[in-house]
């Protein structure tokens, strides 16, 4: 199993980088050509969410992005350190977010992730939130000896 971690600042303009190493590292795992583009936009729309977390909750920890290839499968976690509102929780509870934190735009990234991706799973809690989604691998075609 291989694993490449990235963590960046979370400023805007680090998602892009985040998105490209995701497609290559995703190419070189097996994840089928005409997926790429889904697993790219998958990334931005995840590490922006978490990106804009970290801003408005006044967070300088990095955000973090786990490329993992495995035997069948190639997952892609993205970590906030942003702590997250149980539902029904009241704004101002003490350890409750902020309560601008999660937004509608928040919650459309989600939906957008959720319609690109099978396989997705979304946590989180006062440590903060975990995206982890999941693509299929073909192993490389093996040239006749």
């Amino acid at each position: 199993m291989a694993t490449v971690e990235l963590r960046f600042s979370a400023l805007p303009e680090h998602v892009r980088t985040a998105r490209l190493v995701a497609a290559a590292v995703a190419r070189r795992a097996g994840v089928d050509e005409a997926v790429l583009d889904e697993v790219r936009l998958a990334v931005g729309e995840a590490c922006t969410r978490a990106v804009g977390l970290h801003q408005s909750n006044g967070i300088s920890a990095p955000v973090r992005v786990m490329l993992t290839e495995e035997e069948k499968q190639f997952s892609i976690e993205v970590g906030d350190e942003a702590p997250h509102t149980p539902t029904g929780e009241a704004p101002g509870t003490p350890g409750a977010a902020d309560p601008d934190a999660e937004t509608e735009e928040d919650e459309m990234g989600l939906a957008v992730i959720s319609g690109l991706v099978d396989d997705v799973e979304v946590s989180a809690g006062e440590d903060g939130g975990l995206i982890r989604m999941s693509w299929p691998t073909t192993p490389p075609a093996t040239l006749p000896a």
